[in-house]
């Protein structure tokens, strides 16, 4: 169906000039990425379009534009079937130029033959973003470009991998094991480390107050023995005891985790069906008061 221009310079309206006046519309109504989109289909056809109706669209494209993200997608192969937050894109193309609501966003390109492509993004109203996906791997040989096997020859049944055995993965348990466990027992150690010191400092207090009141120390080895004796001894007891458990703990620690960082170090390649690959990865951190070394491996 045809709509007829009232000023009489064409017969008809060109798609170009109902899209632009369609998307005017729509930024009218607040619906900025619908906007966006036709009229900036509309621009793209400006051949078609009056100068006045261009500045007119052009306009509307750069306000609608400023509150929606602008993303410029190129995809190879171009064949690659593209999904936009789970969404299909309904056509394919080398380069895309897509409107979306602000807001984090996950692109996603898959091709038959190769790996899919991620890229996720966040985008504030008026960004332009421009993404470059390659998706690794060849792609899928039709049946007439692949040689025809000679009709004589057997193929000899593919030969099945070896299943990885139980010995496989135990290095890496051992090692999420041995992280955990050097964890806990440093922060035991340093809880009764902490709880040593508060006791030794409540023995000191004591102490004093005895030696304010003129009480000799050497009293709790006489008989009678001063009820605050009791506790002083107990004080004692309970210091020694958390100092010994915080050591232990502390050293169990310092043992256990030297024993795991050493593991990354360790070859055990003669357990695995596959070559080694390099497993750990020291990065130096400095923050406000400390300086520590992360470790990071893989198994």
């Amino acid at each position: 169906m045809k709509l007829d221009r009232a000023d009489g310079d064409r017969g008809a309206f060109d798609p170009a000039e109902i899209a632009g006046e369609l998307g005017l519309c729509e930024l009218e109504l607040r619906k900025y990425r619908d906007a966006a989109e036709h009229l900036t289909w509309s621009l793209e056809r400006d051949w078609a379009l009056p100068s006045q109706l261009q500045e007119r669209f052009l306009t509307g494209q750069r306000k609608a534009a400023f509150y929606v993200v602008e993303l410029v997608l190129s995809v190879d192969p171009p064949d690659a079937e593209i999904l936009i937050d789970g969404q299909k894109i309904g056509r394919t193309a080398r380069t895309y130029k897509l409107f979306l609501e602000p807001g984090r966003h996950m692109v996603r390109a898959r091709a038959p033959g190769r790996e899919d492509g991620f890229h996720a993004f966040n985008g504030e109203p008026g960004d332009k973003q421009e993404i470059s996906m390659k998706l690794s791997g060849p792609a899928v040989s039709s049946a007439k470009d692949a040689p025809a096997a000679p009709k004589t020859a057997s193929a000899s049944p593919a030969v099945r991998p070896k299943e990885p055995g139980p010995w496989a993965s135990w290095p890496g348990t051992l090692r999420i094991g041995g992280i955990g466990l050097t964890a806990a027992t440093a922060s035991l150690g340093a809880v009764f480390m902490v709880r040593a010191s508060t006791a030794d400092g409540d023995l000191d207090e004591r102490n004093k107050k005895l030696d304010a009141a003129g009480v000799s120390r050497g009293v709790c080895r006489e008989q009678p023995k001063p009820a605050t004796c009791s506790e002083l001894t107990r004080l004692r007891r309970d210091r020694d005891l958390f100092a010994g458990l915080g050591t232990a703990m502390v050293v169990t620690s310092g043992v256990v985790g030297a024993a795991t960082v050493a593991s990354f170090f360790t070859d055990f390649s003669f357990r695995r069906t596959e070559p080694t690959k390099a497993r750990l990865t020291l990065i130096p951190t400095v923050a406000p008061a400390q300086v520590s070394l992360v470790a990071y491996g893989a198994w």
